[in-house]
């Protein structure tokens, strides 16, 4: 059975850089996933009335827009197309135009029908923010979420945020193929930003992936009044690992988005590769 990743593709107002492409394709080779991939256009409604027309031509820059979305979609699918069949991936896409508003609607319902996303992260970029959330609060899938200034490297060791919580156990669960394939798993445990029902969480989450034949450590880490995503991102990459897989602590009510902190931190800050299960 091939895993299938779905990887949208956002194109206006603020498209997707370059980097998607490679970081989806690096990330998709690593489990052997086909990429399915949907292309999301602006449809951005005409406004009819004379002033529109007569002093600045909306019509008109309508039209520029999404033609400029149109554009940017097809140098995307372009780049990620070549490298994929590059490394023998096979890739499916399709389009999708709606409202800016309803875009990541759009693209939450396309990723029911895959295991999991892989969401293309700049810093400074609302369109992938709000593309990401929905996706991963609307879809019921896993997702990656992949930085743009951080290539992806063999995601061969894993850190695990663990809380020992039922949130923390789906994330493990939606990770385990990118689990199999691991050659070191760090258990991350925060020691001192809540109360923990098990203070020896990480070490039975541990013996449980050791009976699996994985190789797993656990590791105990004092935010020490930081930032909990930034404690847990470092704490990851000052160990080695290029994924970290957490829960999403969070839930949408149309566009009112109600985060967790380490949640919100991860989606303000990313540093380095994330699965998030929700």
């Amino acid at each position: 059975m091939t895993p299938q990743a779905f990887v949208p593709l956002v194109t206006y107002p603020d498209a997707n850089s370059d980097a998607l492409a490679a970081n989806a394709v690096a990330a998709a080779r690593w489990i052997g996933a086909d990429l399915n991939v949907l292309v999301l256009n602006a449809d951005i409604p005409q406004i009819s009335n004379a002033f529109s027309r007569l002093l600045i031509d909306v019509p008109d820059m309508i039209r520029g827009a999404e033609e400029l979305s149109r554009k940017r979609s097809a140098l995307l699918l372009e780049a990620i197309g070549n490298q994929a069949r590059a490394v023998g991936l096979q890739v499916r896409s399709e389009k999708a135009a709606a409202g800016i508003a309803r875009l990541g609607d759009a693209a939450a319902t396309r990723a029911r029908y895959c295991d999991i996303s892989l969401i293309g992260w700049e810093a400074g970029n609302p369109t992938s923010r709000m593309t990401a959330e929905t996706v991963l609060f609307g879809s019921g899938r896993p997702a990656i979420l992949l930085p743009e200034l951080s290539g992806v490297a063999p995601l061969d060791h894993l850190a695990i945020a663990w809380d020992g919580s039922r949130v923390a156990a789906r994330a493990v669960a939606d990770a385990q193929p990118f689990l199999g394939r691991a050659s070191r798993i760090t258990v991350l445990t925060i020691l001192d930003e809540k109360p923990l029902k098990e203070r020896d969480a990480g070490e039975r989450l541990v013996d449980a992936l050791r009976r699996q034949g994985l190789a797993a450590e656990a590791a105990s880490v004092n935010a020490e009044d930081c930032p909990i995503a930034e404690t847990l991102q470092q704490a990851a990459i000052e160990r080695g690992s290029n994924l970290l897989v957490m829960g999403a602590y969070g839930h949408s009510r149309v566009r009112d988005f109600v985060l967790g902190g380490a949640t919100a931190g991860i989606l303000s800050d990313l540093q380095l590769p994330v699965l998030l299960s929700h």
